[in-house]
């Protein structure tokens, strides 16, 4: 039930996020979500990208910082307080969030997690009958 999500840094000059994003459409790669957090130096781009381990090695051959790491990937109705409920199976263990975000699909609202213990917080969503996607499911969404 882990997803790879491809994180890549960013100097804050213009046009940088536009030249990664080219790089990966040159490619024929799918986008099927992204953040962006920044500080004045630098962002931090984090994707979920239909072909991770294509998308690597496509960006650092174009002189990018980019690393895949493992996140989970939920499906859940829109309502916020399943995004509540979730936060909450993992918060009653001491499992921290270091980031979430969240995007909808044909699969409804996906809320991608990255947790200190992944493997922990996929046992207790499972445990909590919350519906985790695999990763053919999440690069393919359409």
């Amino acid at each position: 039930m882990i997803i790879h999500q491809l994180s890549v840094f960013l100097e804050n000059k213009s046009g940088r996020l536009a030249k990664a994003l080219n790089v990966l459409g040159n490619e024929n790669i799918n986008i099927i979500a992204m953040s962006v957090a920044d500080t004045s130096d630098f962002g931090i781009l984090r994707m979920i990208v239909s072909d991770p381990d294509k998308s690597e090695i496509v960006l650092k051959k174009n002189s990018f910082s980019a690393n895949k790491s493992d996140v989970i990937a939920i499906s859940v109705e829109t309502n916020a307080k399943n995004y509540a409920k979730v936060l909450q199976v993992i918060s009653d263990l001491n499992i921290s969030v270091e980031y979430t975000y969240a995007f909808y699909s044909s699969k409804g609202a996906v809320i991608i997690l990255q947790c200190d213990d992944n493997d922990a917080a996929i046992a207790a969503l499972k445990d909590n009958d919350i519906v985790l996607l695999t990763a053919d499911e999440v690069y393919n969404i359409a």
